[in-house]
């Protein structure tokens, strides 16, 4: 299938525009010479028509030829195509042996709860004996007639005292323990960037399609920052992210960078990456540490 580009098509019509003028202008020059030389050879019958100068008479042609011209533009319309802009993506990229690698993220269990404070000593404190004086009185009474006593009254009958109710027992507070989910750096199936689970072919297709799409997305959203390009600063940047068991984008931070803004462009840039196709381990997705090394390098 032909291909035109939108150049292309503005040359082809600049062309097609010029030949229709230069057409007519020399029809018309021949028409005009014509006239002239029948008008100087016949000065009578000047006013008469002549067939040799009708314009009329090429009717059929000028229509025959706008029909191929219109049909040559609508070709050309049909095959117009257009290109995505190119991204220059610099050589191979090859993480150096000299980055240091963050270890991966562990958190250090919660420290166990302070014990509880001992129980306040108790002081036996003996009783102090106070010694009273007792006085002794004489209690005899003389009786001299016969008294009967009355009997003394019943004593009443105790009220029945309903019991208060117990008290709610405690409520017991069970402490919850946070699970912290471990991260892995090299799992059965690393993380992808998204785009390519849909085609066809092995893991190793795949993992090639995801690294290039990678590189495409980085190199067209980054913007080389300007005190970098003035400075003529090159180097690679190292971004250290996870990749969660959705596929989000957690924890970026820069392990690496060459100055001049690079590694903060390059933070942005990894901080507004879609969702990857998370890592699995034995069948489970789980949190994957990633380092993407970035390179910066100016064009000549």
């Amino acid at each position: 299938m032909l291909e035109i580009t939108g150049i292309k098509f503005m040359w082809c019509l600049l062309g097609i525009g010029v030949v229709l003028i230069g057409i007519i202008s020399a029809m018309r020059r021949q028409m005009t010479h014509k006239g002239n030389q029948l008008a100087q050879a016949e000065p009578s019958a000047s006013r008469r028509q002549h067939d040799e100068v009708n314009v009329f008479k090429n009717t059929p042609t000028f229509f025959r030829f706008g029909m191929v011209v219109a049909l040559l533009l609508v070709i050309f319309a049909f095959n117009w195509t257009t290109y995505e802009r190119e991204v220059h993506i610099p050589g191979s990229i090859e993480l150096p042996d000299d980055i240091d690698i963050a270890p991966p993220r562990t958190t250090d269990p919660p420290p166990p709860p302070p014990p509880p404070p001992p129980p306040p000593e108790i002081v036996e404190v003996e009783p102090e004996e106070v010694e009273e004086e007792i006085e002794f009185e004489d209690q005899t009474v003389e009786i001299e007639e016969a008294v009967e006593a009355p009997e003394p009254p019943l004593p009443p009958k105790p009220v029945p005292v309903a019991e208060p109710p117990p008290p709610p027992p405690a409520p017991v507070i069970v402490e919850k323990e946070e699970v912290i989910e471990e991260i892995f750096i090299s799992v059965q199936q690393m993380p992808r960037f998204s785009g390519c689970e849909d085609i066809g072919g092995t893991d190793a297709d795949k993992k090639q399609c995801a690294e290039k799409k990678l590189l495409q997305y980085i190199y067209g959203k980054i913007n080389y920052p300007t005190i970098a390009r003035e400075s003529a600063i090159e180097g690679l940047a190292v971004i250290s992210f996870v990749v969660e068991k959705d596929g989000s984008i957690s924890s970026p931070e820069i392990l690496r960078d060459p100055g001049g803004g690079c590694g903060k462009e390059a933070l942005r840039v990894v901080s507004t990456m879609p969702t990857w196709t998370p890592g699995y381990q034995r069948t489970k997705p789980v949190r994957v540490q990633f380092n993407l090394p970035i390179k910066f390098q100016l064009q000549n």
